[in-house]
């Protein structure tokens, strides 16, 4: 490491613990942000998150408060990793008490209900001024703070930034590739949640290997599809914030996301399901967001359709299914170079 950053890491979850521990085993200055007082005290005191990360002691360096004030005071770059509805709240206070040349990172893979916005547009209408990045890939959190190899992508127009987050995160087991397509690794990660419900409910219901691949390869066919009518660029898709991230949160119990849908496909109704996982599943937001904006563009999304008629109409999954399989028969792959 060439360079030791003042980093501040809003968001005391489970990927925002994890993410400023890894900054703290990498050497920098490492301030984490919550509202929780106890939390707080208890990672400052006992060096542990145990709500979100009992099995996992966290480095001596990171320091936990509830202001923000102090969290970021003297910060050469922050990460936001609240939930996508405190997004705005938070950045408006963030607003308060930031530097103009201080980066600001989002990790947050959701969208504003109000107005379809990424997170990435809501810092930039509250920090006009500061340079913007995402951070988003296949990133359980869990297994970070495991120290499994383990890449991820960030995004933005500004080239500094990404040399400078690749520099500050990078370690042995944590590798950070760049892009430059802010908004399709931004909305990569927000459509795969969707997919993750669809994914666990496939897996309480048994369903065979073939249709779990054929499930997966579609999903990935309506997040590219969808992305592009939005402006992203599809062979984004193709990466770790794409495909990468698809496979981990369709394939891994950890995913909040899969968990709400294998309780949904074990009988579970929405509600007992959200209620017993006790954290914010980003996907069944978005789905709602994504379904109502797909039918206004005219986007074909069955699978993304099928899903919100089961978690919101009361449409069984038997004959979602059906529906399904008699469906529009597409292209496999929309998006092919042209032969020269």
């Amino acid at each position: 490491m060439t360079h030791t950053y003042r980093i501040a890491v809003l968001g005391g979850g489970s990927f925002g613990t994890t993410l400023c521990n890894l900054v703290a085993e990498n050497g920098h200055h490492a301030m984490l942000w919550l509202r929780n007082a106890e939390r707080a005290e208890e990672i400052n005191r006992e060096h542990r998150n145990s709500y979100y990360l009992p099995d996992y002691i966290l480095n001596d360096n990171v320091h936990a408060t509830t202001s923000i004030e102090a969290a970021i005071v003297g910060a050469d770059m922050i990460f936001v990793a609240v939930p996508s509805g405190s997004c705005r709240e938070v950045s408006v206070e963030l607003a308060k008490y930031i530097r103009s040349d201080t980066m600001v990172i989002s990790t947050t893979k959701g969208i504003e209900h109000q107005n379809f916005k990424l997170m990435s547009e809501v810092l930039t209408e509250a920090l006009p001024e500061n340079p913007l990045g995402v951070l988003s890939g296949p990133n359980l959190a869990k297994e970070i703070a495991a120290r499994h190899l383990t890449g991820t992508v960030v995004a933005s127009s500004n080239a500094a930034l990404i040399e400078k987050v690749q520099n500050a995160l990078h370690s042995s087991y944590f590798r950070v590739y760049g892009s430059s397509d802010l908004y399709g690794v931004e909305l990569s990660g927000a459509l795969k949640n969707i997919y993750a419900i669809i994914s666990g409910l496939g897996a309480a219901m048994h369903l065979g290997d073939n249709t779990r691949a054929m499930l997966m390869t579609r999903s990935l066919a309506e997040m590219s599809r969808f992305a592009v009518s939005m402006g992203a660029n599809p062979m984004t898709f193709l990466g770790l914030a794409g495909v990468g991230d698809l496979i981990v949160t369709c394939s891994s119990s950890l995913s909040r996301n899969y968990q709400v849908g294998f309780a949904i496909g074990s009988g579970k109704t929405l509600k007992q399901a959200t209620e017993e996982l006790g954290q914010v599943a980003e996907g069944v937001n978005t789905l709602k967001l994504v379904k109502l904006k797909a039918d206004d563009n005219g986007v074909y999304m069955p699978l993304a359709s099928g899903l919100y008629e089961i978690l919101f109409n009361n449409v069984s999954v038997e004959d979602t299914v059906s529906q399904l399989m008699l469906g529009e028969q597409s292209e496999d792959v929309e998006f092919l170079l042209a032969d020269d």
